[in-house]
């Protein structure tokens, strides 16, 4: 792969050819091979003959991760067991796991696609790519692998964790690319630069980051830190896992989708009706080559807009923004609603904390309430006498961080600043908000 594929710059009128003869044939497996799929078009008087058009597909009912679960662990599926060839599931904490499969052709697809991603992340042929991705059920880590393994890389399957034994192969191996979640390279960073190690004496050069939300200013902190570019990577394994969009290395201004595997749509996710591109909604994503779970219109609950035009890249494909967070995770503070990202934005732009923080909501009456807690930098805690918060200079900080959110979006929370390192270390997907309404601490 020494250029990126043909299908990425493609006009978009061929592309939606494309994609019109791949949803009729997805239409037409799931209606004739999953019950699931044809009892809905049937309460709906829809039958695959209906679909004509890409725009067609707004009659088509939307999928829900509790279809999932309520068709669990194989009712979905559209091919017969003996042709699946892999089988991955969410960790299921919040009841069932939902489980999605391949056949043989989806991990052909899933390694082309993911290897396209890596290409436009800086990744080529012959590099060493060290992923700290977690394997196992998780699509993550085995996503990642088998498209590095497609591009012709040397892949570090280290998984997440470990943190020491990760810069120790850093050291040795000597990776151009890194794989892992923001908050977890950005323990690793800081846990280099406790043994004395400068982060940008590394090897590294580009890294594929993804499976949180994560703000600019974070990526701002990670490139000054390690002295390489960051790209935002985005999947879920109801749709695929990763690499169904990413984000160019050239430009770092949206994330290009895999236009000719999947289509989106962008919902109001009260109204359910389109809503025009460049505004936020809920991404929606059909699955236009998968054989053992296809899916049709999938609700992330990821908050997203999309463009569509030529990208300075090169690629036609369409980009989606930056995930602003999840519907799920939206905090509404007595009226206001605010996702993590958001505070996180606040965070990273001032010198003196450093980029660790949770969000706390507690019931002060009837009313939900939010406590920031938020670490300073260890050169700022060195400034206070007897490590005192209550140091007029520290106060002072308090306030500044207060009347930042106040102003900016228009959240009144109640600020702790901590000790560095108080706040705990992610080895995979950060815990920004801890529930303490029910007087139980649930980190969501």
């Amino acid at each position: 792969m020494s250029t990126f594929s043909q299908e990425e710059n493609w006009n978009r009128s061929k592309m939606e050819r494309l994609q019109q003869e791949r949803l009729k044939e997805t239409i037409e497996r799931v209606y004739h091979h999953v019950p699931f799929y044809r009892k809905a078009f049937q309460q709906l008087n829809v039958t695959p003959d209906d679909i004509q058009s890409l725009e067609d597909i707004q009659q088509l009912p939307f999928t829900k991760k509790r279809h999932l679960r309520e068709n669990y662990p194989f009712s979905l599926l559209a091919t017969p067991m003996e042709e699946v060839v892999r089988i991955h599931a969410s960790s299921g904490t919040s009841g069932k796991p939902t489980v999605v499969a391949y056949t043989k052709n989806d991990m052909e697809h899933w390694g082309e696609i993911v290897a396209r991603s890596i290409f436009m992340a800086g990744g080529r042929r012959g590099d060493i790519l060290h992923n700290a991705f977690g394997y196992g059920l998780f699509t993550g880590g085995l996503g990642i692998h088998n498209g590095s393994e497609h591009l012709g890389c040397a892949t570090v399957p280290i998984s997440g964790g470990n943190t020491s034994k990760q810069i120790t192969l850093i050291q040795d191996f000597c990776p151009r690319v890194i794989c892992s979640t923001p908050s977890y390279l950005l323990n690793i960073g800081e846990t280099m630069k406790s043994k004395g190690i400068d982060p940008a004496s590394t090897s590294l050069e580009f890294a594929i980051l993804g499976a949180e939300p994560w703000s600019e200013e974070m990526r701002n902190n990670i490139e000054e830190m390690f002295g390489i570019k960051a790209a935002d990577i985005y999947g879920l394994s109801e749709v695929m896992g990763p690499g169904v969009a990413m984000e160019c290395i050239d430009c770092q201004e949206g994330l290009h989708i895999a236009d000719d595997h999947f289509l989106v749509e962008v919902i109001d996710p009260e109204t359910l009706r389109p809503v025009p591109d460049g505004e936020d909604g809920e991404l929606v994503f059909t699955s236009l080559t998968k054989e053992a779970l296809p899916i049709i219109r999938y609700r992330t609950g990821d908050i997203s807009s999309i463009t569509r035009g030529k990208c300075a890249c090169g690629r036609t494909t369409t980009k989606m923004s930056r995930v602003k967070g999840r519907i799920d995770d939206m905090l509404i503070i007595r009226g206001v609603n605010v996702f993590p990202s958001e505070i996180e934005r606040y965070i990273c732009d001032m010198d003196e904390l450093a980029p660790h923080y949770q969000i706390h909501l507690q019931k002060k009456g009837v009313m939900d309430h939010a406590e920031l807690h938020v670490e300073v930098c260890e050169n700022f805690f060195e400034l206070l006498p007897m490590e005192d918060f209550n140091h007029p200079t520290a106060q002072e900080l308090t306030k500044r961080i207060q009347r930042s959110i106040k102003m900016e979006a228009l959240v009144s929370m109640d600020v702790y600043l901590e000790k560095p390192k108080a706040i705990p270390r992610s080895e995979g997907k950060a815990k920004r908000i801890v529930d303490l309404r029910s007087n139980v601490s649930t980190p969501l």
